[in-house]
C-alpha cells in the first residue's frame, strides 16, 4: 500500500461546515488492514458515536483524527481546532486543578480566567485551587472535559471517557456532555462499546467492522431519551444485529 501524501493531510478553514472528512483511509499494522478504504464525513455540530468489537478500528481511527497517528493511504481533513478526552483524565498531579485545565496555554496567570470559566461550566469551581488527588473519578473526568472545551474545539474527540466511571456518575456525565455539546456546538466523535450510551447521546451511530463501516445509522429520537422507550429498544436490537449479536425472543408466560 502506498505511503500517505502529506498534501492529503490538511485542516479545514473555520468557516467550513464540515468538521472532518475521510476519503479512502487505510491503516495497516503487521500486514493487517485495521482501517480499510474508509470514507466518512461529519458536519459541524453533529454528535457521532463509533461502535464496534475490539479490534474493529475505532481507536485507530480516533488517533488519526486526533493527529496521534497517520493513515497509510487516503485523505484525512479535520477542523483546525480539535480536542481529545481519553478514558483516563491524564491530569498532572503537581499542578492545581485550574492549571490542569489550561496546560499548554502559555502564561498560566493570563489563562486563569478561562480556566475558571470552564470549571464553572462543569460544576467544579470550588475545586479550582485543589489538587488532582483530591478529586473523585467523575470530578477528574470533568476537569479533562473542561480542558478540552477551553480550547473551543470545532471537533471534540471522546475515547471511551465514561468507561471507568460507576453507573450513577456515568449518567451524570451523559447529561453534562449533552448540555456542553448544545452550548458549544462542536462536532463530537465518541468511541464507545456501550450501545445505550450511543443511543442516548448521538445524532448518528457508525458501526465499524473489520476496518470498514458496516452501518451508518441516523438516530432520529426526541431528547431527552430513555433506554425503555420503544424506539430506543428497537434501535438497540438493530445495532446488536449489526454487531453480530442476536437476541432470543422473550418467552411468553405459561
Amino acid at each position: 500500500m502506498s505511503s500517505p501524501d502529506n498534501a492529503f493531510a490538511r485542516r479545514f478553514d473555520d468557516e467550513r461546515e464540515t468538521a472532518l472528512e475521510l476519503d479512502g483511509v487505510s491503516r495497516v499494522f503487521a500486514g493487517r488492514a485495521v482501517l480499510n478504504n474508509l470514507s466518512l464525513n461529519v458536519k459541524r455540530g453533529q454528535f457521532v458515536s463509533m461502535l464496534g468489537a475490539s479490534g474493529a478500528g475505532k481507536t485507530t481511527l480516533l488517533r488519526i483524527l486526533a493527529g496521534l497517528d497517520q493513515a497509510d493511504s487516503g485523505r484525512v481533513r479535520v477542523a483546525g481546532a480539535r480536542s481529545v478526552v481519553f478514558q483516563e483524565p491524564r491530569l498532572v498531579p503537581a499542578k492545581r486543578v485550574w492549571e490542569n485545565v489550561v496546560i499548554g496555554h502559555g502564561r498560566l496567570g493570563a489563562a486563569k480566567p478561562s480556566a475558571l470559566a470552564a470549571l464553572d461550566e462543569v460544576g467544579l469551581t470550588p475545586h479550582a485551587d485543589g489538587w488532582p488527588k483530591t478529586l473523585s473519578g467523575g470530578e477528574a473526568q470533568r476537569v479533562a472535559l473542561a480542558r478540552a472545551l477551553v480550547r473551543e474545539p470545532k471537533l471534540l474527540l471522546l475515547d471511551e471517557p465514561f468507561a471507568a466511571l460507576d453507573a450513577l456518575t456515568r449518567i451524570r456525565m451523559y447529561e453534562l456532555v449533552a448540555r456542553l455539546w448544545r452550548a458549544h456546538t462542536p462536532a463530537v466523535v465518541l468511541v464507545t462499546h456501550d450501545i445505550d450510551e450511543a443511543i442516548l447521546l448521538s445524532d448518528r451511530i457508525v458501526v465499524l467492522s473489520q476496518g470498514e463501516i458496516g452501518a451508518d445509522v441516523v438516530v432520529d429520537l426526541p431528547r431527552p431519551r430513555s433506554r425503555s422507550d420503544e424506539a430506543a429498544i428497537a434501535l438497540r436490537t438493530r445495532l446488536l444485529a449489526e454487531l453480530g449479536v442476536t437476541q432470543d425472543a422473550p418467552r411468553k408466560a405459561a
